[in-house]
């Protein structure tokens, strides 16, 4: 019971993957100042950023269904923080894992995003309520390309199992190149997840203020920007297991290490790919997942069936 208690709050849990979070979006925000020719924040500010928000006062709209807007924000964290104790990074299997774990954590991913829309369409804010739409409008063009590229790369290894297809891909490195397509499928996918450039059209600032989170405030703002920093760490972990799961080549430390370079070069990525694209439009940004996206997903499925027809035989 301690032990479990101490890997769900502590390690890997909680308390580390939010620590890794709000690293994560230093690092984030640092190689996306440096490629637009800025300096970017001190290694501490997105830590001093959270403990500020902290302590503001928390304000609830009038107007707003009080349940809705309070437990929005911790429903998010929940699921985002659960996916990453079924990953699999340097060592295996994942805290948790089980036959079908792969098809939950995806569940589990789009949980966020629900509760994004509901803690904004409670709120009853016009602005919120756009950026809460576009949040859910959203959620239909890049899940179902994010979705079959990954069930694309379990298909091939024949499990449903994420520590199964990670030990796939470690046995058969090769078969990893063929899963290259995939994999940029899901990293332009995960950052329609993450609202980033060019998907970052719930918020779209210059537009509607804070989109989703124009009402909240105070430690319900913080709990929804650090469910975002996780998100982005999960998600990126997620990738990593999935398609480069390398890490679990070494043992104990190395391995760690390994995989949190590994995380890191996925989120690098997602700040080079946001630093050279605008926004767009969400009609574009519908269109884009829909006639893009999905037919390469498609392409990586089909060369996967292949692959495995000829696995088997």
């Amino acid at each position: 019971m301690g032990l479990a208690l101490f890997t769900i709050l502590i390690f890997p849990g909680f308390l580390f993957v939010s620590v890794f979070g709000l690293m994560a979006e230093f690092i984030d925000r640092r190689i996306y100042a440096r490629l637009q020719n800025r300096v970017g924040p001190p290694w501490f500010q997105t830590f001093a950023d959270f403990i500020k928000l902290l302590g503001k006062e928390d304000i609830v709209p009038c107007a707003a269904n009080v349940n809705m807007f309070d437990f929005a924000p911790l429903f998010a964290l929940t699921s985002a923080v659960t996916v990453f104790l079924y990953i699999p990074l340097w060592k295996a299997p994942g805290t948790f894992s089980f036959n079908g774990d792969i098809v939950m954590m995806l569940y589990l991913l789009t949980i966020p995003t629900l509760a994004f829309f509901i803690g904004g369409w409670y709120s009853r804010s016009l602005y919120a309520r756009l950026g809460s739409v576009r949040c859910v409008t959203q959620l239909f063009a890049y899940e179902v390309p994010l979705f079959m590229s990954i069930l694309s790369s379990a298909l091939l290894a024949n499990t449903w199992e994420l520590k199964e297809v990670a030990a796939f891909y470690l046995k058969h490195p090769l078969y990893s190149l063929f899963n290259l397509v995939g994999f940029f499928v899901s990293l332009i996918a995960l950052l329609g997840k993450l609202e980033k450039v060019p998907f970052d059209i719930p918020e779209a600032e210059t537009e509607i203020v804070a989109g989703t989170f124009t009402e909240y405030s105070g430690r319900r703002l913080a709990i929804l920007k650090l469910t975002i920093d996780v998100e982005m760490v999960v998600g990126a972990a997620l990738l990593v297991a999935v398609f480069f799961p390398f890490a679990l080549y070494f043992h104990s430390v190395l391995g760690f290490l390994v995989a949190v370079l590994e995380i890191l070069g996925v989120i690098a990525l997602l700040a080079l790919l946001r630093t050279i694209v605008a926004r767009l439009r969400i009609d574009q940004m519908i269109d884009f997942c829909w006639k893009v996206l999905v037919p390469f997903s498609f392409f990586q499925l089909l060369l996967n069936l292949i692959l495995k027809g000829k696995l088997i035989l």
